[in-house]
């Protein structure tokens, strides 16, 4: 089902699994950590976590000074810096949708040709 749509991939805990590591060997699991990160706020129901939530992941992701920073665009950064003066739980949307498109149209079809996704098949069939 994976092959079929990267939302299926993404909707299943085994499919983000093998996608992160097939990432981290392209050197970019940072956008599916992101991309978790975003995640885990959304569901947060209490300020103060929020705040903390918010403020590891633009440390971890969104900082020039990360050695996990998530590459976006000059424009999505500007709405980060403005929601990060009240963090909310979609304080990150457009950041986290823009990493969701690089990695769909950019890091999946790779996945899809690689060794990991065909050894894969082999030993489901």
């Amino acid at each position: 089902m994976w092959g079929e749509s990267f939302d299926k991939l993404m909707k299943c805990a085994g499919g983000r699994k093998i996608f992160r590591e097939f990432l981290r060997s392209e050197y970019s699991e940072e956008n599916m950590l992101f991309y978790m990160a975003c995640e885990d706020l959304k569901k947060e129901r209490i300020p103060e976590l929020i705040e903390e939530k918010a403020r590891l992941i633009y440390e971890d992701y969104i900082s020039i000074l990360s050695p996990k920073e998530v590459s976006l665009d000059s424009r999505v950064r500007e709405v980060i810096n403005r929601n990060m003066v009240e963090p909310t739980p979609h304080t990150f949307d457009e950041a986290q949708l823009q990493i969701w498109t690089l990695m769909h149209r950019d890091s999946y079809p790779r996945f899809l040709n690689s060794q990991v996704y065909k050894r894969l098949l082999q030993q489901l069939s």
